[in-house]
């Protein structure tokens, strides 16, 4: 991603979404091997953090779990066992289930 796109995502965009109260975005910055995960509290964008195991959980999305350093590394297998561990929380299937109703 260019300096340029990073730019974009972190200020206009971020401006644009903020607006609109869009509930969660990611940004990946290639160049600099990170990703900003942003949640929509109270009027602004807060930053998630990853937690001791570098895993970043949705506030909205219950059992979308990502394993930053995984997926920065191209450890895709470890990105899917981390998203499938989500995905058997009892948050999630209350989630899913809300969803099919």
């Amino acid at each position: 991603m260019a300096a340029s796109t990073v730019s974009i995502d972190l200020h206009d965009k971020f401006k644009a979404y903020e607006r609109n109260q869009v509930q969660e975005y990611l940004v990946w910055r290639v160049y600099d091997n990170e990703i900003d995960w942003f949640s929509f509290k109270k009027g602004k964008y807060i930053q998630l953090i990853a937690n001791q195991d570098g895993v970043i959980k949705s506030d909205i999305y219950p059992g979308l779990w990502l394993d930053i350093q995984a997926l920065l590394t191209g450890n895709l297998l470890k990105v899917l066992e981390v998203l499938q561990q989500g995905m058997k929380t009892k948050e999630y299937q209350n989630f899913r289930k809300n969803l099919l109703k």
